[in-house]
């Protein structure tokens, strides 16, 4: 019997910015009490960062997109990541999810507009409701992007 948990996809998405900052832990060095901090550079944000969108289960990440520059994330773009979605899921996970996937996305206006509710019931996606904020449903800001921009 496949649980809830195998069936569970879950997505969100997360500017990257072309540049690299030091996060607080690759900052943290031992040094005694007396003696001066290291002098460090000041790192100013570049013009150029991309939204990333990234579709996982619990065995992994299935799909990762860029958006173009200058592509606003609307439904019609969104609903064409889950097209894609949908096809991966046939392709990686044929035996695991034999009745429909449960689907868990935040309410971001691409997610909760018309169409893409429609594109949603049209695949065979059940929506779980999301709560207005909910960190412990939304793992991926904790774990999966704080590794991704530390790479």
């Amino acid at each position: 019997m496949i649980s809830c948990r195998a069936r569970l996809v879950t997505t969100d998405e997360t500017w990257l910015y072309h540049y690299d900052p030091e996060t607080k832990q690759q900052s943290m060095e031992w040094r005694h009490g007396g003696s001066p901090r290291p002098k460090k550079f000041r790192v100013q944000k570049s013009a150029g960062k991309v939204l990333s969108s990234i579709f996982l289960d619990q065995e992994g990440i299935l799909l990762i997109d860029y958006l173009p520059k200058g592509q606003p994330i609307n439904a019609e773009y969104y609903s064409s990541l889950l097209m894609q979605l949908k096809d991966i899921l046939k392709e990686k996970r044929r035996r695991k999810i034999t009745k429909v996937a449960l689907f868990l996305h935040d309410n971001a206006s691409a997610h909760r507009a018309l169409a893409t509710q429609k594109k949603l019931a049209f695949l065979g996606f059940q929506c779980l409701e999301h709560p207005p904020y909910s960190p412990d449903l939304a793992p991926s800001d904790y774990h999966l992007f704080a590794g991704l921009k530390n790479n």
